[in-house]
Parts: C-alpha cells; structure tokens; sequence
C-alpha cells in the first residue's frame, strides 16, 4: 500500500477549543478513510504543523494520488472546525523519501 503524509499549518485555535483537538479532530477524520501509520506536532518556522502519515489502498498511480489529496482535503475541513489553518502539503513515499503529489 502507498504511504502519503499530509502536513497542515495550524496558525490558530477557534474559541472554546482545546489544542489536543486539533490532531484529534484530524486523525479521526483522515481514520474514517485510510490507516493513519503516524502522526505528530512540529513547529516550522514558529508556526505549528500538524503531519499525518497514512496508506492508501493501492490502484493506479494518479488514483492513488487523487484518493490522497481528496482525503487531506477532508481532514483539514475537519480541522477548519477546531482551528484556524494555513497551508496543506501532501507528499508520497517514493523510493524512501516524500515527494509532493
């Protein structure tokens, strides 16, 4: 199966949010879709960055690649609801190192 990771910045919380459901709301999200393998906080620059690493069932190269960016589409909306984002990057695996989709 292809591992893709989406990375998502987090510029800020909605009111009445906890921090904890920002990844929470996200690995729930991208779980209703594909095996979540990973995920983790880090900070870029001063901002936080939410990265999830997944699978995604195999098929053809370019299906593979849609099903991911449809699916990190649908965990930042669900994220959009918690916090404030910036940018979403989605990478694949290839060869041992991401490459962005």
């Amino acid at each position: 199966m292809p591992s893709f990771q989406a990375r998502l910045l987090i510029t800020g919380l909605k009111p009445g949010n906890a921090p904890e459901a920002v990844m929470a709301s996200a690995v729930e999200a991208l779980g209703t879709r594909h095996h979540v393998e990973a995920n983790q906080l880090d900070i870029v620059r001063g901002v936080p960055q939410i990265s999830l690493r997944f699978l995604v069932e195999a098929r053809d190269f370019s299906g593979e690649n849609s099903e991911a960016q449809l699916s990190a589409s649908m965990m930042r909306d669900a994220v959009e609801r918690v916090a404030v984002t910036g940018r979403l990057s989605v990478l694949r695996r290839i060869r041992g190192k991401w490459a962005p989709v």
